[in-house]
């Protein structure tokens, strides 16, 4: 209870924060208060346009996420075992991390339908989070219990289940949580250049074009609820595996 009471009072206070920057400016075009915000949000969730577009963004986020994560353990498991494949695919995910994001949405858009392009951005920031994580945590399994599982003759399937996965998954845990962060915004930002109907993104930026300053506060505000409530969830979700595995 008391941690909920201190997280209420911090956000107490930067809604009075909030509250005195809007009366000081005085101007809702340019900064809409915390009671404007919460009418236009309230009054876009009473439309199916509203539910659609939240629905349509977070679907597309979660295709691309759930794609990097089984792809980028796959390719980390790939590429540590097998040389060759390391040579090959490690300038790939130096190129994917060094490439801005809007650049690759800007590429993309030439070669899919822009109804794909958030999802295939989200996969593409999400990727070498994972891959890198993985490999390097099979990289740091401790060489003596390698050697015992030699010794004792464990199976493939074996070593994979009591040696490498549980020294795997800490840093896998780590990386999804993190990689849903870089997907969520990441998927919005390519949503906001694209503009696939039923969007998240395609709604900030018509708000920002028609000078609609409450909704796109409001919209934004969306934002931020949901990838709380993501990263909450998938915290919780994490930690039922941990106990159940434990």
């Amino acid at each position: 209870m008391s941690k909920i009471v201190r997280n209420a009072l911090i956000g107490l206070f930067w809604i009075a924060v909030w509250w005195i920057a809007a009366a000081a400016v005085g101007l809702p075009l340019l900064l809409p208060g915390p009671g404007d915000t919460l009418s236009a949000l309230f009054r876009l969730m009473k439309t199916s346009a509203f539910w659609q577009s939240t629905f349509s963004t977070l679907l597309r986020v979660a295709c691309g996420y759930g794609c990097a994560v089984v792809l980028g353990i796959l390719l980390a498991i790939g590429c540590h075992f097998i040389r060759v494949m390391e040579a090959l695919m490690s300038p790939i995910r130096s190129v994917i991390k060094a490439t801005p994001v809007s650049s690759f949405i800007i590429l993309v858009l030439l070669w899919i339908s822009k109804g794909t392009v958030p999802a295939f951005i989200s996969f593409l920031m999400v990727l070498p989070i994972i891959w890198t994580a993985v490999q390097e945590a099979l990289r740091a399994t401790d060489g003596q219990l390698l050697e015992m599982t030699q010794a004792y003759h464990f199976t493939p399937a074996q070593r994979l289940r009591y040696l490498y996965a549980p020294s795997v998954k800490p840093g896998l845990a780590a990386s999804c949580i993190t990689g849903l962060g870089f997907a969520w915004k990441s998927g919005i930002a390519a949503e906001v250049i694209a503009l696939p109907l039923f969007s998240v993104g395609t709604n900030l930026y018509n708000a920002k074009i028609y000078l609609e300053s409450a909704d796109l506060f409001a919209w934004t505000f969306t934002v931020i609820l949901l990838s709380i409530a993501l990263e909450a969830m998938l915290k919780k979700a994490l930690g039922r595996l941990k106990g159940g595995a434990a």
